[in-house]
């Protein structure tokens, strides 16, 4: 296999692993917050703010893999 069909090909396994857990992950944390929010509505306000917080960092998961794919694909 030549340099660079390697080099596409670690890029885009690198995006898509790194894009497809922190995506499953953010589902999983959304789903059980509702499901607590269902159970306790009056923590609500606290719910949310701990979501939004832990949701950035696991989109900022994904956002660093799609750095990393750059830097394999053109360096």
């Amino acid at each position: 296999m030549e340099a660079e069909a390697m080099k596409n090909l670690m890029a885009g396994l690198t995006i898509a692993i790194g894009g497809t857990i922190p995506a499953l992950a953010i589902g999983w944390m959304g789903a059980r917050a509702m499901d607590a929010i269902g159970r306790n509505p009056e923590a609500a306000g606290k719910l949310q703010t701990v979501l939004i917080l832990v949701v950035a960092f696991a989109e900022a998961i994904a956002i660093y893999s799609l750095v990393v794919a750059l830097s394999i694909k053109f360096v």
